[in-house]
């Protein structure tokens, strides 16, 4: 008698919301190609239509749409058109990587649980916009990045994974952000991984990370000074 192979689970299919540049996403193309994270991009779509992301995911082949905010009449049918966009495409994940629009309730809804972001600060410390300066200002001794659930509350939802920055006595914001940056092009794609592995779970605000023996593994990335 021989033991039954399992049948390997389907890649997960992700979709990745887009404003600008879109390096966040090159680096979840990135490790998607090497295999790192177990899924395919499904779909990627900004609401800019001048935005080089789409340029990065043309070149790899994958689906794009622009859903112009400016084009929709309110934010609830401008929602309404990513949803319907993701779910067509069969999206199991959504991933934000630099989209600048505030989701409402109603959108994080339709994907409750199943919505990333990633910030660029320590939360829940710095929620919100210009946070490098305000941690400068604030005396603080590190800054880095989080990758997050998303939930109604802005920059508030349960932590998967942390990238720890020092902040340097020389450092203005824009040095600061490019330093955090290199770090969250490694953290998203390891947050990625983890879930579309299965390995999150959330227990009200906490996310257990399991390993094969059910113990938390290292979701820290500590960056080198300087």
């Amino acid at each position: 008698m021989t033991d039954s192979v399992p049948v390997p689970r389907a890649p997960l299919r992700l979709g990745v919301l887009i404003s600008g540049s879109g390096s966040n996403l090159q680096a979840l193309i990135d490790r998607v190609a090497d295999g790192f994270i177990p899924a395919r991009i499904a779909l990627v779509i900004s609401n800019r239509a001048d935005a080089f992301g789409l340029e990065r995911a043309r070149q790899a082949g994958i689906p794009t749409l622009v859903i112009d905010h400016k084009a929709h009449p309110d934010r609830p049918s401008f929602e309404q058109a990513m949803i319907d966009a993701l779910n067509a495409s069969q999206v199991e994940l959504v991933c934000l990587a630099g989209f600048m629009r505030v989701l409402t309730p109603r959108f994080i809804r339709a994907f409750a649980g199943r919505l990333l972001n990633i910030h660029p600060a320590l939360l829940p410390a710095f929620p919100g916009l210009h946070v490098q300066q305000r941690a400068i200002e604030a005396g603080a001794r590190f800054s880095g990045a989080t990758v997050h659930f998303v939930t109604e509350e802005v920059d508030a939802g349960p932590i998967i994974a942390q990238a720890v920055v020092p902040i340097l006595d020389n450092d203005d914001a824009s040095a600061l952000a490019a330093r955090i940056l290199k770090h969250e092009h490694r953290l998203y794609p390891l947050a990625v991984k983890l879930y579309a592995e299965g390995r999150l779970r959330i227990e009200g605000q906490r996310v257990r990370v399991m390993d094969g023996d059910g113990i938390d593994p290292d979701v820290f990335l500590i960056a080198p000074v300087g």
